[in-house]
């Protein structure tokens, strides 16, 4: 195993590509994309945070005719975003740092991008998306749940420290930020590379009363 990397830009800046390539499009990323296309107004404003390569969420979303910002800490993520999906705006930002007028975002997508946060902090950043998002906007959230707090564990390689929440706790959290839930759905996806172990991918679908 690697020198561990202790921050998700520092993960995100040495993988790369390669985390397109070991993961393509898991099967609840689909289905989460879906969900949004057919509920999504025109030309709607959608926020995807933890945007890595910008494919398939941002790509699929501004080929729909939406108006798509991502944001990722991984310099690196938005540079091949960038390039991949011209179409769409790619900042290199930090949810918990990053600001945005209330009520602004027709949806929020955030596809695994709290397994590296302490739970406080992903408590935080719920507050702060549901605060985000227009009365009546969506969030679809996609984790690998579970009940460990700062655990080490070896990721396409290298070694991080993961934090998650079992499934129903993070589903109160998404409740409690203000959010109603409108569904949940689990699939077990195996990442394309040699060695690697199948995971559970979990959507929360929720929505901003109003």
């Amino acid at each position: 195993m690697s020198e561990e990397l202790t921050t998700a830009a520092e993960l995100f800046d040495a993988i790369g590509a390669g985390y397109e390539d070991a993961f393509g499009r898991p099967p609840v990323v689909d289905a989460a994309v879906r969900e949004l296309l057919a509920v999504l107004p025109p030309s709607a404003r959608v926020l995807d945070v933890g945007s890595g390569t910008g494919r398939p969420v941002a790509a699929d979303l501004v080929a729909a005719g939406h108006r798509v910002t991502g944001i990722d800490v991984s310099a690196e993520m938005v540079r091949i975003a960038r390039e991949q999906v011209p179409g769409a705006e790619f900042v290199q930002a930090d949810v918990r740092e990053w600001e945005s007028e209330p009520g602004t975002w027709d949806a929020v997508c955030a596809f695994f991008p709290f397994l590296q946060l302490p739970r406080a902090e992903t408590e935080r950043a719920l507050g702060r998306i549901a605060g985000w998002l227009a009365p009546g906007g969506r969030f679809a959230l996609i984790t690998v749940p579970a009940d460990v707090e700062d655990v080490p564990v070896d990721f396409l390689g290298h070694s991080i420290r993961v934090t998650s929440f079992p499934a129903d706790a993070l589903a109160d959290r998404v409740r409690a930020a203000g959010l109603e839930v409108t569904g949940t759905r689990t699939e077990t996806f195996a990442p394309d590379k040699p060695g690697a172990q199948p995971e559970e991918h979990l959507l929360i679908s929720a929505r901003k009363p109003g």
